[in-house]
């Protein structure tokens, strides 16, 4: 089940209940802004997710995957490659 754009994985993350986020697939704008940039890149090309789009992974998700504060190590890159491989 896809449950981010960029492929976090909503029931790993430590704000699902915190700010009881129901994920950026379910909701019009994330709990920490106005807008997510990649929520909106991804919505305005008509994509499920990241992973469906030309060019995956884009430096704007890497900018994303590898933030220094909030980024993953690139694990949600590669949850956007399992969930276009189902």
């Amino acid at each position: 089940m896809v449950e981010s754009r960029c492929g976090i994985v909503c029931t790993e993350c430590e704000y699902k209940e915190k700010a009881n986020c129901l994920g950026c697939v379910n909701i019009d704008k994330p709990f920490w802004g106005e807008q997510c940039p990649v929520k909106a890149c991804c919505e305005n090309k008509e994509h499920l997710h990241c992973g469906e789009c030309d060019t995956f992974p884009c430096k704007l998700l890497n900018q994303f995957a590898y933030d220094k504060e909030q980024g993953d190590d690139g694990k949600r890159i590669e949850q956007c490659r399992k969930w276009l491989s189902r």
